[in-house]
């Protein structure tokens, strides 16, 4: 009798085991998952903060503005390129 108990307690303690790693493992990736979602979302916060109008715009809409301001950006260069040339001494 005793060594079917400890036949079975042998095999409830395996079964935990496995359950318990099999949650560790669950929960590590959750938690790699929720790192990568802060980390996305401290950057979606900074363009917000770079982009003019940035902190009321969606987040989804801050990429488009964010290509509108890049090429608002490169043409104010452009301009200013062109006209330090004009005034070269």
């Amino acid at each position: 009798m005793q060594s079917t108990t400890s036949i079975m307690s042998c095999r409830r303690a395996l079964w935990t085991t496995k359950l318990v790693a099999a949650k560790s493992g669950k929960r590590r990736r959750w938690q790699k998952r929720a790192a990568a979602y802060r980390l996305v979302q401290m950057k979606v916060r900074k363009l917000q903060r770079l982009i003019p109008g940035g902190r009321r715009l969606q987040p989804d809409r801050i990429f488009s503005r964010t290509a509108d301001y890049i090429l608002q950006l490169r043409w104010q260069v452009n301009v200013l390129q062109a006209l330090s040339e004009i005034y070269r001494p």
